[in-house]
């Protein structure tokens, strides 16, 4: 998958201070990443870092971080945060399937669904070749995915919220998600409009695709790129993986 593909799925990300206010108080991913360490000197790779809510406060229990994104307005918003905690992280921009670093190291971690983001099996293929050039031999890859739940997906669903802008003026947020089956993606659809005294004043779009990988699907791909599942489980907290879980956490191994 191209920059460029990736580019133009990225409208959930226009604003990345409004994205670090919504995600920033979530510590369920990092408390398990944490948990993994082991007194780590090596450096550790974040991939789709976003605005550094993993990668910051990980620099600062002395870990040494690299945080690699695509999005320039997301890590820009990080490095001014490092930036005012005095921390020394390497925020770099690139394409995740087409990874350029350094270092080989013992652990790269991608959490907040980003795996969805790899929309084929081509660019799901590229992501795996690519962290597989950059872990040591036996080194781990940890990343998360929504867990398609097939009663849910197969509904068009809507939804509509209303609330107040900064400027007191009411929004109408409508909702729509559709799931296909052929290609496994979902198109999710968002629509703001401004109302004043009745009328819409301002309307505006975004929209993001994100496909569900299934179960099996995750075995042949970790199998076929020379890693071993260490664990699946249905959420961070390590709750056990069922069909209703809302997640799965895969943490997986590179061969020797």
């Amino acid at each position: 998958m191209s920059v460029n593909c990736f580019e133009n799925n990225l409208e959930k990300y226009e604003d990345p201070l409004k994205y670090d206010e919504l995600y920033n108080d979530y510590k369920e991913d990092l408390n398990y990443i944490l948990e993994c360490i082991e007194q780590e000197t090596s450096p550790i790779i974040e991939l789709a870092c976003g605005t550094g809510r993993l990668t910051i406060p990980m620099a600062k229990r002395g870990l040494k971080m690299v945080g690699v994104d695509i999005h320039a307005g997301m890590l820009n918003l990080a490095k001014q945060k490092a930036e005012k905690e005095r921390l020394n992280i390497q925020f770099l921009q690139q394409d995740c399937t087409k990874l350029n670093l350094h270092d080989r190291v013992p652990l790269i971690f991608m959490t907040g669904n980003s795996f969805q983001h790899f929309l084929t099996n081509e660019s799901q293929n590229e992501l795996f070749q690519s962290v597989k050039s950059h872990l040591q031999p036996n080194g781990e890859f940890i990343f998360d995915t929504r867990n398609p739940i097939l009663a849910e997906l197969a509904i068009v669903e809507e939804s509509e919220k209303r609330y107040t802008n900064s400027d007191h003026q009411l929004v109408i947020e409508k909702h729509r998600e559709t799931y296909h089956h052929q290609t496994q993606i979902l198109h999710c659809t968002t629509t703001y409009d401004v109302v004043k005294e009745g009328q819409i004043i301002e309307s505006k779009q975004d929209s993001i695709s994100l496909r569900y990988t299934f179960p099996m699907e995750l075995e042949r791909i970790l199998a076929e790129h020379g890693f071993e599942l260490v664990y699946l489980y249905g959420s961070w907290k390590k709750d056990a993986y069922t069909k209703d879980s809302v997640s799965m956490v895969v943490h997986c191994r590179l061969g020797a």
